[in-house]
């Protein structure tokens, strides 16, 4: 039969031994570090995995997780360099370094962080004005990141980015950028409309600029070739005349030439004066009309003093 005080020995040894290895073994998960202290002072930081601590002497003081961690940064009241007041909120990313320094560096690194950067968020939003804060949230989040990362590194906290979610401003200041845009576009579709039909004017000075130089240039092209062909035809007819009057001459140098010339001038005569006779019916006839002979004659002596000016004329008997 069992001692019952031999029983209760074993249990409260059993007892004992649980609380020995629980308070001895540790597991550390994994992206987890724990900070154990020896008899209240810094001893050694676990990494992932099964540990024994020395009972009664080691204790786990602090569990920090090395994941990187998003924490929510309260909207809060800014002024821009033009006294507007308007809303911001943001996002903060950040990740512990070192256990060590996080658990003894600051009392809660997770308020400091907040506060330092709402701080640092109103000093940045104050350097710029309401129409330039959208465009420069960039620059305004890469100025707080540093500021953090110069205030945070003696916490073993590393501050990766800073995110602004909002800005918003108040609802008059709202209304008034809403008829500012308005209006801007407005303004831009005017001065596009206005700059198109400049253009379209410009195109057509410009085409009937080039449609009048086509035509003066053929104009001009069209009245040197009339000019040219109009020597051209002077040219022609004064050589054909001179080559006319060259023949009549050689001609007249012949036997029977001077005979032929006075019977063909006296055809013209005949004939000019039959059509005097056909244009009216009163008309002025010379005294010696009837002579022919006289106006032959006087032919005659033309062509005799012509030939007397030629030395090298034939001469007839």
């Amino acid at each position: 039969m069992v001692d019952p005080g031999a029983l209760v020995t074993v249990l409260v040894l059993a007892a004992l031994a649980i609380f020995v290895v629980a308070r001895t073994a540790t597991i550390v998960p994994q992206q987890m570090a724990f900070v154990v202290e020896r008899l209240g002072r810094y001893s050694t930081t676990l990494q992932a995995g099964f540990h024994i601590l020395v009972p009664f002497f080691d204790r786990v003081a602090y569990r920090h997780s090395l994941k990187e961690e998003a924490i929510d940064i309260a909207e809060q009241i800014c002024i821009t360099k033009d006294n507007v007041q308007v809303t911001v909120d943001g996002v903060l990313y950040l990740k512990v370094m070192d256990p060590e320094r996080a658990s003894y560096g600051i009392q809660n690194y997770i308020f400091a962080i907040t506060q330092l950067a709402q701080t640092t968020l109103r000093s940045e939003m104050g350097k710029i004005e309401l129409d330039r804060t959208f465009e420069e949230r960039t620059t305004v989040n890469a100025q707080i990141v540093s500021e953090l990362d110069k205030a945070t590194a003696p916490w073993g906290v590393k501050v990766f980015r800073y995110e602004i979610k909002n800005i918003t401003p108040p609802k008059d200041v709202l209304s008034a950028m809403e008829k500012q845009m308005r209006a801007e576009r407005e303004k831009r579709a005017v001065i596009l409309a206005s700059e198109g039909e400049r253009d379209a004017k410009i195109n057509a000075a410009e085409g009937e600029k080039q449609r009048v130089i086509k035509e003066s240039e053929a104009t001009r092209q069209q009245q040197i070739n009339e000019a040219q062909g109009e020597a051209e035809a002077i040219l022609a007819v004064a050589t054909a005349t001179a080559e006319g009057l060259r023949r009549v001459g050689e001609a007249l140098r012949i036997d029977g030439g001077v005979r032929a010339m006075q019977l063909r001038i006296a055809e013209q005569y005949l004939a000019q004066f039959g059509n005097l006779a056909k244009e009216g019916n009163t008309f002025v006839v010379p005294a010696n009309l009837s002579d022919i002979s006289s106006m032959l004659a006087l032919a005659s002596g033309i062509f005799r003093g012509e030939r007397g000016a030629d030395p090298g004329a034939p001469r007839n008997g």
